[in-house]
């Protein structure tokens, strides 16, 4: 007996602090935490930042390069003269300085329109790294539901058991009352005590079950939170009626097929830079510069200074490079064939995913009326019971029975309720609008 009220009273406490200052967390809110602080959402939003970068003009080459240099130079040398008409001349510390100044400009005019494919690559890439980012979100938006719906489904089950333990606690308080004034035995008596240390147990069990999913949601939503927090439990179905138009979605808007499409286009044009190769470069470049010298007596000039502007073109045309231009065009082929039979093949994989996912669906849907019918069933059969156990017209075994179909049955339709919802999302990620979905 002292046992049992221990854990009673445990579980009374424990249910009595978590009633205090507990705030909802609704799907809205816990979207939006996900999406401001979810790691592999700024990992994500990172590298669509970099892929931005990348498509500027800066990178895609078409701007020239311009450089400025400048330099000095300070010479001390020990000179000897000889002249033609037989005389020479000696100078000791003979000091020579330079100085010099330039500014290069520099532009490649064509380079076998390597530079044009190179930035249709860049924003394709671009594209892919958007559609990678989209599909971290679609993941991250199934990942939090199916943790927030845990949630929704351990706090509904364990009102069950709560239910369920205030009903053993009644039950045991009226066969104490019976057994005081002896109208039931003590093995009535001993099967209620049992029955609600079983109940205890299990709602301590499930709080700690709640407590867990409840921490497991916060690195999803990447913050830290108390777990003293409840959440909505009701579910909303979407009309997905029609497996045509939802194949149809899928073939349209599935990120990964989307994602696979990319990367053809970036393989393509992978191909056509390859080829620039084989064409011919043409570049301007020009300068302008200035020079100043200060010479010794031994030198012809005592000082001379010069600027001025130059300008060229170079042509260059690498008629063979050893067949290295051709291997790499041969190996571009091959992953432009590859990347279009992976394409082929996720189509496979995704139609077949979709088609099992809509018989699952289907099927859980109908799981749920029949499962709301067991709950109107066991309950109806529950009420019954009481009343005639009051009466004592049936045993303290036949009425527990009656209780734990009834919470059997309740938590039946949980579990059938989240599960068809779980996979409705997976259905919605399949068809490239779980990001439409209003939560």
């Amino acid at each position: 007996m002292k046992i049992i009220k221990n854990i009673v009273f445990i579980v009374v406490l424990l249910s009595t602090l978590q009633g205090f200052s507990q705030e909802i967390l609704t799907k809205k809110e816990a979207l939006e935490i996900a999406l401001e602080n979810n790691f592999g959402v700024k990992i994500a939003n990172n590298n669509l930042e970099v892929a931005k970068n990348n498509t500027s003009i800066y990178n895609t080459g078409f701007l020239p390069t311009a450089s400025l240099s400048s330099g000095a130079n300070y010479r001390n040398d020990n000179q000897t003269i000889n002249r033609q008409d037989g005389t020479s001349t000696s100078v000791n510390g003979a000091i020579t300085k330079s100085y010099n100044a330039s500014l290069n400009v520099n532009y490649t005019i064509f380079d076998g329109l390597g530079r044009k494919y190179n930035y249709q690559q860049l924003k394709e890439t671009y594209n892919l790294t958007e559609l990678q980012a989209k599909a971290t979100i679609e993941n991250t938006y199934l990942q939090l539901f199916t943790s927030y719906f845990q949630i929704a489904r351990l706090s509904e089950n364990r009102k069950n058991v709560k239910e369920a333990l205030s009903i053993s606690k009644q039950r045991l308080i009226r066969s104490k009352y019976q057994y005081e004034y002896g109208q039931t035995t003590k093995l009535e008596l001993l099967n209620a005590e049992v029955d609600v240390n079983n109940d205890s147990i299990t709602l301590i069990n499930a709080n700690q079950l709640l407590s867990n999913a409840k921490r497991g949601l916060n690195v999803v939503l990447g913050i830290e939170k108390d777990v003293n927090y409840v959440v909505e439990t009701n579910v909303d179905f979407s009309n997905i009626l029609n497996f045509d138009e939802l194949q149809e979605k899928t073939i349209e808007n599935n990120t990964t097929l989307k994602q696979n499409e990319k990367n053809i286009a970036i393989s393509e044009f992978n191909i056509k830079i390859n080829k620039s190769n084989y064409l011919p470069s043409l570049g301007l470049n020009t300068s302008y510069g200035w020079n100043k010298s200060e010479n010794p007596a031994t030198s012809f000039l005592a000082a001379s200074t010069s600027n001025g502007l130059n300008a060229g073109l170079s042509l260059s045309w690498n008629l063979f490079d050893g067949g290295s231009t051709k291997t790499r065009v041969a190996n571009a082929k091959i992953a432009l064939e590859s990347q279009q039979i992976l394409l082929e093949q996720q189509k496979v994989t995704i139609d077949n995913s979709l088609k099992n996912t809509w018989e699952n669906y289907q099927n859980q849907l109908f799981i749920l009326k029949a499962q709301e019918k067991n709950v109107l069933t066991t309950q109806n059969n529950f009420d019954r019971s009481e009343e005639r156990f009051k009466l004592g017209q049936i045993t303290s075994i036949e009425f527990r029975q009656a209780q734990i179909n009834l919470i059997n049955s309740k938590t039946a339709f949980n579990n059938a309720k989240f599960d068809a919802k779980l996979i409705e999302l997976q259905l919605l990620q399949l068809s490239g609008d779980i990001l439409n979905v209003n939560f």
